[in-house]
């Protein structure tokens, strides 16, 4: 009798973890300090069921990569802050950066602070050629990217995500996972079209992530599009929500929503 009750008890608390991870995530989607044009794209970026791909804990140490804006940080740092930790790798920031940068990392630190939406959350730096220390070595449970590989190779090339991607394995503890949520082109499509179209293909995703040592542990159509082409004009910047060609075709590019995306999830070895 001892021995069931130890199972059951043990079965519950699993039960319950699962539906503490589950509605933490929840919460935090459907929050009220998100604003409601931030909830409007959860149509596209479907932020619960890629987190929940992902396998987000709150007890987890997660680091979020160019998180710009904090469009998921308002998602992940809730879900982490009481039981976890959250860190946020932002912009690196020299003489030679732009305003723009500048402007953008001054306004994430702000909410940083006391009595602030992201308040004791750690900002470190993350550069493909100039800040690779992350976080710790080997202290992080999840590393998660969304849509910024093809920043890194249209800038720094195949170097920039060699770089990018040791830095995150070098982040992560054995076992530890790397999301990755990126545009998708088509392997169909010219090797050439990664250079100016923010697209990548998966086949080089999979492949830097590999070298770099991680294993393709499991991939999604969650954030997939199947209207979209990814041939347009402006390359990804012609579709919602930049609209780069401003009222010409809008409709058309409206119709078709936001970009495909490969969405995977890659884990460090345990040995």
């Amino acid at each position: 009798m001892k021995k069931l009750a130890q199972l059951v008890l043990a079965a519950t608390l699993g039960v319950t973890a699962t539906y503490a991870s589950a509605d933490a995530i929840s919460d935090a989607v459907k929050s009220e300090l998100r604003t409601s044009d931030a909830k409007s794209r959860d149509e596209y970026r479907k932020p619960q069921q890629t987190l929940r791909f992902f396998g987000l804990k709150p007890d987890m140490t997660i680091v979020e990569i160019s998180p710009g804006g904090g469009w998921y940080t308002d998602i992940l740092y809730p879900v982490v802050r009481d039981s976890g930790k959250y860190v946020a790798a932002h912009f690196y920031v020299d003489e030679d950066t732009s305003d723009y940068y500048k402007k953008a990392l001054a306004a994430f630190k702000k909410k940083t602070e006391a009595g602030q939406q992201y308040q004791g959350a750690t900002v470190t730096a993350f550069h493909p050629t100039k800040a690779l220390d992350v976080i710790d070595a080997g202290t992080a449970d999840m590393v998660l990217t969304f849509r910024n590989v093809h920043n890194w190779y249209m800038r720094e090339g195949d170097t920039g995500i060699d770089n990018a991607f040791g830095a995150f394995f070098k982040a992560l503890k054995p076992g530890g996972v790397l999301g990755v949520v990126e545009h998708e082109l088509p392997e169909s499509a010219s090797d050439e079209a990664m250079k100016k179209s923010g697209y990548m293909k998966r086949s080089y995703v999979v492949a830097a992530a590999e070298k770099a040592g991680f294993e393709l542990e499991a991939s999604s159509d969650i954030n997939a599009n199947a209207m979209d082409t990814a041939d347009h004009p402006k390359g990804v910047w012609t579709l919602p929500p930049r609209l780069a060609l401003d009222d010409q075709d809008r409709e058309k590019y409206m119709a078709i929503g936001e970009s495909n995306r490969m969405t995977l999830k890659f884990k460090k070895p345990k040995s």
